[in-house]
């Protein structure tokens, strides 16, 4: 696609540069330039982007004739960022809703449904998951203990606990190793071992706070479900033509009101100009140069880029690490596979290979997803379409394979799983590389610290998965935050002089 031309830009125009074109930059570029209704006062934006795609982890594939989401494939509808910023671009008419419920998990050798009253996860009734047999009597005699018996928890207020012993300690280690971690460990690709729980899911700090049982305290502290009418949102949207036309209709806009957007361009590091807040970013095509800074890109990058200038700043991104994830999309016959109700399934961590060959290793897969029926518009007579996630933090062994090895492995436990039959009629295999950011103990204190260091530095704010939440709406919401934060910061230094334009 051919670069348009930036609008002409008045000798007093502000500048800003925003590093990264994932939806975290895509979004501050499109709250700088005004939101929904274009600033003709807007400051000049310009988006570099070190790949040579915009979007980051937000692509679509064409696989099989049907375009295929490999990264996100749906955000929440309890959160409105995504949506709203769905509707402002004119895409409210290509939103669609979840065409299936429920899941499943592998426990104790076979899939099972997940029962009801989860919160991410963990219980918050007994019968439900006792009726379920997920846990197994043993399981779930030690979840009845804390309706009947409460552990008391004699810690008093935490800022912060690991999630994974909190739970085990008052539910059970069973609940954790076979609900929790699956679902919570699955979105962040991680282990909740030592993840944050207020980062993560504050209401059961809230909750393990309160005298009496946890699931008790956490149906008190659940906000009360909305009515089911149809004007409620539903649990999760998509977009009908994959959630890139997101990303294509962001660009396309943000070109129209003249942002430049420069692609294979990454930011190899940052000088300050001669004005009292003025940036250069060096880029192999040449320097670009500003009043502000948005930077949008994974915590590491961060850091490299502002250990120069601040070096506080710099050591707390660096303690922000990320686990890799690979993603394999199959196409089987549909007479060779027998699914069960659902979008699909998740796989516990450790959890013993099924395949003889395996030699005592564990499954290698964490989930699949049953894409013709969680999204309907992909279904095609004959065929049945999965979704299979392979990795996480601790578990390197997808990164060590090839493709070929990556994909024949998990056939071969999806084979073990699912009782299929069929052999994939197409595959494709799609990596992400350090692609979840792991928000572990302390998490937000860190990020605490990351933004007062960062507001010491004239005309810079931070964006992305890294900081307060993973999902598409947070993101969104980081970045719009961190733009109206950049707009507050030039105009208060409306009397300063301006820095120059970007140059190339």
């Amino acid at each position: 696609m051919a670069l348009a031309s930036p609008a002409p830009r008045p000798a007093d125009r502000r500048s800003v540069v925003v590093v990264g074109g994932g939806i975290a930059g895509l979004a501050a570029a499109w709250e700088l330039t005004g939101g929904e209704v274009p600033d003709i006062d807007a400051p000049a934006v310009t988006v570099l982007e070190s790949s040579s795609r915009l979007g980051g982890p937000l692509h679509s594939e064409l696989f099989g004739g049907r375009m295929v989401d490999v990264g996100p494939d749906a955000f929440l509808g309890r959160r409105p960022e995504a949506a709203g910023l769905c509707r402002e671009l004119g895409l409210g008419d290509e939103l669609v809703p979840i065409g299936a419920s429920g899941a499943s998990v592998y426990a104790r050798g076979r899939l099972r449904p997940l029962p009801a009253g989860l919160m991410l996860g963990v219980p918050t009734r007994w019968w439900p998951v006792a009726r379920s047999g997920v846990l197994g009597r043993a399981g779930s005699m030690r979840l009845l203990r804390d309706a009947i018996a409460p552990r008391p928890d004699r810690r008093g207020p935490l800022g912060d606990r690991a999630l994974g012993p909190l739970v085990s300690r008052r539910l059970g280690r069973r609940v954790v190793d076979t609900l929790v971690d699956p679902l919570i460990g699955g979105i962040h690709a991680g282990s909740v071992a030592d993840m944050s729980t207020a980062a993560v899911l504050p209401l059961l700090l809230a909750a393990a706070s309160q005298r009496g049982g946890l699931m008790r305290a956490l149906r008190r502290v659940s906000p009360a479900s909305a009515p089911t009418n149809e004007d409620a949102p539903p649990t999760f949207w998509a977009l009908a033509h994959g959630m890139r036309s997101l990303v294509e209709c962001l660009e396309a806009q943000l070109r129209s009101r003249g942002v430049e957007i420069r692609t294979a361009t990454p930011v190899e590091r940052l000088t300050r100009t001669g004005s009292a807040a003025g940036w250069t970013a060096e880029t192999p095509g040449g320097p670009v140069n500003a009043d502000g800074l948005v930077l949008a890109v994974q915590a590491g990058v961060v850091a490299d880029l502002l250990a120069p200038h601040d070096a506080d700043a710099a050591t707390l991104e660096r303690t922000i690490d990320y686990a890799s994830v690979s993603v394999v999309t199959l196409s089987v016959p549909a007479d060779g596979v027998s699914l069960p109700p659902g979008t699909g399934f998740l796989v516990p961590r450790h959890t013993p290979s099924p395949l003889a060959a395996a030699h005592g290793d564990d499954l290698l897969l964490t989930a699949c997803t049953f894409l013709d029926a969680k999204w309907p518009r992909l279904a095609r007579p004959g065929q049945t379409l999965l979704r299979v996630s392979a990795g996480r933090a601790g578990d390197p062994r997808a990164d060590e394979m090839d493709d070929a090895q990556l994909t024949n492995r998990v056939v071969a436990e999806l084979a073990a799983i699912l009782q299929m039959t069929g052999t994939p009629s197409e595959s494709m295999v799609t990596r992400w590389p350090a692609g979840f950011p792991q928000y572990r103990v302390g998490h937000l204190l860190r990020v605490s610290g990351i933004e007062a260091a960062v507001k010491r530095l004239p005309g810079v704010a931070v964006a992305g998965a890294a900081y307060r939440g993973v999902g598409v709406p947070a993101c969104v919401a980081s970045g719009r935050e961190a733009a109206r934060s950049m707009l507050a910061s030039l105009r208060t230094r409306t009397d300063e002089p301006s820095g120059p334009g970007p140059t190339s």
